[in-house]
Formats: structure tokens, C-alpha cells, sequence
């Protein structure tokens, strides 16, 4: 009876081991209605990078109907946006070198994906609200979210 007690407990705590290794990543999807899966992503404090992996569940074209996600502190997300529209899509709608970014991905079409790993103290020390949004022209105001550290 103690073996039977003693290996559930290993399978249980085996488990979530497994599980808190995932905790350091997400995954995003973005489709053709212009909506993201998720209005929030919770990133643990504990993870020393964080991984939002995007797929693009849709079927139009990157240069037609694109995404990409882009973190940055929630007050700059306007004027990361109004300059990225300008930068292009050749530029992933994000200025070069803009500072107010704190991380992004390529802008990707229907049916595929990409990652961006970011580094959980910059989070940190962004000290702001966050928030994760697509940069492409005109989907901002709809696909967004937070981004809350844990």
C-alpha cells in the first residue's frame, strides 16, 4: 500500500515538474478576423526568458491580412504603431531602432508561425503596465493584450 501511496506521489510531482518547465512559454494565434487567442499572457517572474511562439491560423496573405506580436510598455503602444505603419512591411511595421520596443516578431501569413524570446528582466525593468499587440496597419485596436508578470 506504502509503494502504491510513494509511486503516485512520484508520478504526480513528476508531473508537475514537467509542466512548470513549460510555464516559460506561450502560444498566440492571430487569424483573418483580426483577433488574437488571448487577451492576456502571464509571464512567471522565475522564468529567465519568456517565448511567445504566433501562428497565423488564418489563410491570407502576410502583405494582405499579417501579424506579428510586438511587447512594449501599454503608454508607447500608439506611437510604436504610427511609426511602424511608416517603417513597412519590408521592417515588420516596427521603426529600426526603436527603443520603446521591447520585443517582436516578423510579420507572418496564413499558416505560419514564428517566435520571439524575450528576456524576463527587461520586463521587469519596463516598471509600466505591458501589453502585446500586432503592428500591422489598423489591427492594434483590436489585437492586444496584457502582458502580467507573476
Amino acid at each position: 500500500m506504502k509503494s502504491r501511496i510513494f509511486l503516485a506521489l512520484l508520478l504526480i510531482g513528476g508531473a508537475s515538474a514537467a509542466h512548470a518547465s513549460d510555464t516559460c512559454s506561450v502560444s498566440l494565434e492571430g487569424n483573418d478576423a483580426m483577433k488574437f487567442n488571448a487577451v492576456n499572457i502571464d509571464v512567471p517572474k522565475s522564468c529567465a526568458n519568456f517565448t511567445i511562439n504566433l501562428k497565423h491560423a488564418g489563410k491570407m496573405a502576410k502583405n494582405i491580412m499579417g501579424h506579428n506580436v510586438v511587447v512594449a510598455k501599454t503608454a508607447d503602444m500608439a506611437g510604436i504603431d504610427s511609426d511602424g505603419m511608416k517603417a513597412g512591411l519590408a521592417a515588420d511595421y516596427i521603426k529600426a531602432g526603436d527603443t520603446r520596443v521591447i520585443a517582436h516578431s516578423k510579420v507572418v501569413g496564413g499558416g505560419e508561425t514564428t517566435s520571439l524570446s524575450i528576456p524576463v528582466a527587461r520586463l521587469t525593468a519596463a516598471a509600466a503596465p505591458l501589453s502585446f499587440f500586432c503592428s500591422f496597419p489598423g489591427h492594434a485596436t483590436m489585437m492586444k493584450g496584457t502582458v502580467t508578470l507573476k
